[in-house]
């Protein structure tokens, strides 16, 4: 299965040299269809739609581009193997940021030997912050990196990946009270620092 999924992959990321996915009117539960309908092409539409996406995703979790490149990968090679018979239950990027979050964690602890999956995700919010040094955004970047992480990635799914609050809530695995304290929990915190409360003025619903 592996095999045959890294072989999906490689036939993927071929098409997508060639074929744009904006140019796809297909929705992402199409998409699906046809590639459970042995559609390999619409494997690599996928591919190519939210390979950039998930690349930017899991450099947020490694603070590092190979091993973000890496995660990808597996998570794309995980997903080519869920086929024939995947079924989508919620959005895409929901149902995937949980699937690279996963992968990219699991790269750095076996990297660089972490077994705690919050020192992973609290020093790559630290090596974020450090990216950011001596550009506008540094002083947000290293408010956020001192938020909670649970806050913090709340924040991000918000207002940089643009998720629902539902959608928070199903990706994580928590009720929509939980995202609802957590994001206002944040906020609160962030329009507080003056440094950096103009990001966050606009109400969320």
């Amino acid at each position: 299965m592996q095999r045959a999924a890294a072989a999906s992959l490689s036939l993927a990321a071929r098409y997508a040299c060639r074929v744009a996915s904006d140019d796809d009117p297909r929705s992402d539960a199409q998409l699906i269809a046809a590639i459970n309908a042995g559609d390999e092409a619409a494997f690599a539409v996928l591919y190519h739609r939210y390979r950039d996406w998930s690349a930017g995703l899991a450099m947020r979790f490694t603070a590092n581009h190979a091993d973000a490149l890496d995660a990808v990968q597996d998570a794309f090679i995980y997903l080519a193997g869920k086929f024939p018979g995947f079924g989508l239950t919620s959005k895409f990027t929901t149902f995937f940021y949980v699937v690279i979050k996963s992968t990219a964690l699991a790269i750095v602890r076996k990297r660089r030997r972490i077994i705690n999956d919050d020192m992973v995700l609290a020093q790559a919010a630290a090596e974020a912050g450090k990216a950011f040094a001596g550009s506008p955004r540094a002083e947000l970047a290293a408010v956020m990196a001192a938020l909670p992480e649970m806050q913090r990635e709340v924040v991000l799914m918000r207002f940089v990946d643009g998720f629902a609050l539902e959608e928070i809530g199903q990706a994580l695995a928590i009720p929509l009270g939980t995202v609802k304290s957590r994001l206002h929990n944040a906020l609160a915190a962030l329009r507080a620092n003056p440094k950096v409360r103009q990001y966050f003025q606009q109400p969320v619903e």
